[in-house]
């Protein structure tokens, strides 16, 4: 089993900033791809950016500039920096990862998801 905990939302002014955490833990012998992902009220769950094990990120279009995703593999954690916030960054956050487990089963993970609010 793995565990994804996140932490850093909150609420913030428009064209503040934020950092989130996701540190994940459980039987981990590797972890593939972590990822950040939005679900704005009454609106699907999109991803805002992802990160690989070789350090190769993607982005959602309406992020690009303003956000940066990072890893530290050596504490399994996943951050998210998010700078220049708009109205329509505002959403709850979900952390997941693609885990490698020590039996050598796969399994994709997602964190209890952590609230951003951007409003003055």
């Amino acid at each position: 089993q793995v565990q994804l905990v996140e932490s850093g939302g909150g609420l913030v002014q428009p064209g503040g900033s934020l950092r989130l955490s996701c540190a994940a833990s459980g039987s981990i012998f590797s972890i593939d791809t972590m990822g950040w992902y939005r679900q704005a009220p009454g609106k699907q769950r999109d991803l805002v950016a992802a990160v690989t094990r070789g350090g190769s990120t993607n982005y959602a279009d309406s992020v690009k500039g303003r956000f940066t995703i990072s890893r530290d593999d050596a504490k399994n954690t996943v951050y998210l920096q998010m700078n220049s916030l708009k109205p329509e960054d505002t959403g709850v956050y979900y952390c997941n990862a693609d885990v490698l487990h020590i039996s050598r089963s796969r399994t994709s993970n997602w964190g209890q998801g952590t609230q951003v609010t951007v409003s003055s």
